[in-house]
């Protein structure tokens, strides 16, 4: 077996908390004196960014490193990076290392895009004309070509952000490191980032270590996940493991829609909850899923007509579903009904989805109202199908076909 591309042993990093220096000359003094006696410093403002880290990766391998903000995660990355030094332990990289860390990383903002290319390609290792037969493909990935000789600083965090991951993946680091920074491009371009991951962990065979909290990209990408919570190793398993564990720590808050202020007149939509298979809010595919509607009406309704459209990432409706009052009635009596539908088994792709809601008389007739996004959710794959890499933009969801195999 290869050995470990990287190789995490007892990794952990402290800071003082408020503590930046000593604030005169005889603070910086004591402290001095302390510490070629041997004294420990006073321990009440430190606080342990990551304690006591171990794990391996494989050359190959794309791991995800999931967690609740202040878990670590961030602070793992930058030691990893070598922008930040460990407390204690060691990190070994098997490898030339691309980093994506913050918007600005690597990147000096007085040179131009055309400049840092080169620069980052020389902080690699790579010669000029190794960079410039790959700099075309950079320029149009991160979609510059006008301002590619314009200063960096002068770039929204956007186009940074566009440039700075077009490098990392373009210039054939054996290890990259991304953190949650693509979340500041938009969601044409996280796609387009994804892809490339993809393509530079299958098709490529690098390594690459991926900061996120989207369970759907997690889901997607990786193989294995790191789960840290308060800095220490809670697991490192197989992704759909891990994200299992995660969500039953760590749930959403469930998204629920209200109507507000007293009943009118006239009909409306007085409350929507959906209720998903894993913690509130987050759904795996092929499991039941259940919507429940509360309709307010204080005449009796005559033939009232209630849909649904689940609406993916892409605004597109992934599918419709619907109750007509002539053929199942509902709402005979004046006041509130509640209709509830249930889903036995979710054939959504894997993604982020949402509501949207009409309820009205039958076709022709009066619209009582339309809602839009409502109660958000996500769809993960939490099966074996996670190792076949379903992305969002794969399909709208999954039909169930009936195969059988035969000699010709």
């Amino acid at each position: 077996m290869s050995r470990p591309i990287i190789e995490v042993s007892g990794l952990s990093k402290r800071y003082r908390i408020g503590v930046i220096g000593a604030t005169s000359l005889r603070e910086e003094f004591q402290r001095s004196w302390d510490r070629l006696r041997g004294r420990k410093e006073p321990d009440a403002n430190d606080f342990w960014a990551l304690r006591d880290v171990s794990f391996e990766v494989r050359p190959g391998e794309v791991v995800g490193v999931i967690g609740r903000n202040g878990a670590g995660k961030s602070t793992l990355l930058k030691i990893l990076a070598r922008i930040t030094e460990p407390t204690s332990g060691r990190a070994v990289l098997r490898g030339r290392a691309a980093s994506l860390l913050e918007v600005g990383t690597g990147f000096h903002p007085e040179l131009t895009g055309r400049e840092n290319i080169f620069l980052n390609g020389a902080i690699l290792g790579m010669t000029r004309a190794e960079v410039r037969q790959k700099f075309d493909e950079i320029v149009a990935f991160a979609e510059v070509e006008q301002f590619i000789d314009t200063p960096v600083k002068r770039y929204s965090s956007g186009m940074y952000v566009r440039l700075a991951f077009a490098v990392a993946a373009h210039l054939e680091p054996e290890i990259l490191i991304i953190d949650e920074v693509l979340a500041v491009g938009d969601a044409q371009f996280q796609q387009k980032c994804l892809g490339k991951m993809r393509a530079v962990a299958t098709g490529e065979g690098r390594t690459v270590l991926f900061v996120s909290h989207d369970m759907a990209a997690i889901s997607t990408l990786t193989q294995h996940c790191l789960l840290l919570e308060a800095g220490r190793v809670r697991s490192f398993a197989p992704t759909a493991d891990a994200v299992t564990e995660y969500f039953s720590r760590h749930g959403r808050i469930e998204l629920a829609y209200a109507a507000e202020g007293p009943a009118p007149a006239r009909p409306r939509i007085a409350a929507v909850t959906v209720e998903t298979s894993e913690s509130p809010g987050i759904q795996a595919a092929g499991q039941p899923l259940t919507v429940r509607i509360d309709l307010e009406h204080a005449e009796p309704l005559k033939q009232g007509c209630l849909s649904f459209q689940i609406v993916n990432q892409f605004q597109q409706p992934a599918t419709h579903l619907w109750l007509y009052g002539t053929d199942t009635p509902f709402g005979s009596q004046p006041g509130r009904t509640r209709l509830e539908c249930r889903l036995p088994r979710v054939r959504l792709n894997v993604g982020h989805y949402a509501l949207k809601l009409y309820f009205s008389e039958p076709p022709g007739g009066q619209m009582f109202e339309i809602l839009e996004h409502v109660c958000p959710f996500e769809v993960v794959r939490l099966d074996a199908t996670t190792l076949w890499g379903w992305r969002p933009e794969a399909c709208a969801y999954h039909e169930e076909g009936e195969w059988t195999v035969s000699p010709c």
